[in-house]
């Protein structure tokens, strides 16, 4: 993903992003706010890596937690919901998965995340799975840059529906 192309296409739609980010620890961020030009459309973001944040900052409900677990497609949905309203973005990504090398389950594998997008024309999660022999780093890394290709894809969607 070209992260400058990403901010100018957000800057020419008058769009702004705002992120939640549990695994990826603020890589997200990072990656949109070493642009220059970026403080026009990022709005914030929240690394949400307790349940109390993603619950007490995010609006996720603890029902939802408990059912589901941290790294789920609920939970993720509800954290891209959430950074949108806090933020007051028009697009947010969440990111909560298994960066590892320790954590992972027969179910939830390190390598496992969850990466999601809403906007008002999107609101998706996708599950990825990256292989177990990939480091934090990649995995951190790989999740970091589908999110900013999700982002892409939300401004897209804005521009079909204006």
């Amino acid at each position: 993903m070209n992260i400058e192309k990403l901010i100018k296409t957000l800057s020419s739609r008058h769009l702004t992003v705002a992120t939640a980010e549990s695994c990826t620890g603020g890589l997200i961020a990072k990656l949109i706010t070493d642009v220059p030009g970026a403080s026009d459309v990022y709005m914030g973001g929240v690394v949400s890596y307790s349940n109390d944040v993603k619950s007490n900052v995010l609006g996720v409900d603890r029902d939802v937690l408990a059912a589901h677990g941290a790294v789920s497609e609920p939970v993720a949905l509800a954290m891209a919901d959430g950074a949108r309203r806090v933020c007051g973005a028009d697009i947010a990504v969440s990111t909560t998965g298994v960066a590892g090398p320790g954590g992972g389950s027969a179910e939830k594998p390190v390598g496992t995340v969850w990466v999601a997008v809403s906007s008002e024309y999107v609101r998706r999660a996708v599950r990825l799975s990256h292989p177990e022999t990939w480091t934090r780093e990649q995995i951190r890394e790989s999740s970091a840059h589908y999110a900013l290709g999700l982002i892409m894809d939300a401004a897209d969607a804005a521009a079909e529906k204006v």
